[in-house]
């Protein structure tokens, strides 16, 4: 078996994987555990930055770029979501 179809495979395993445990997350514990994977989104962007590192066009430079955007946008929007679930617990006024 080639790397890609491994890699594929993995790839495919990993959505299906992905999408029971979300469906599985009450909705009260959905926001705090959004908190930790901007962690995790976090991480994700020092890998493509070293991905993306080389002033060289390849597909893992490519892929690199697409990783960091997307990966910003989750921390970005992971925070914003953080803050404002915040923000329903302080005091009003």
């Amino acid at each position: 078996m080639s790397d890609f179809m491994i890699g594929l495979t993995v790839f495919v395993l990993a959505i299906f994987l992905g999408f029971e445990l979300i469906t599985k997350v009450p909705p009260t514990l959905h926001t705090p555990l959004m908190s930790g994977a901007n962690a995790i989104s976090g991480i994700t962007i020092v890998g493509a930055l070293y991905c993306a590192q080389t002033g060289d066009v390849n597909t893992a430079n490519i892929l690199g770029a697409v990783a960091i955007c997307v990966a910003t946008i989750n921390v970005v929007g992971g925070y914003m979501v953080t803050d404002r679930m915040l923000k329903m617990f302080g005091k009003k006024g």
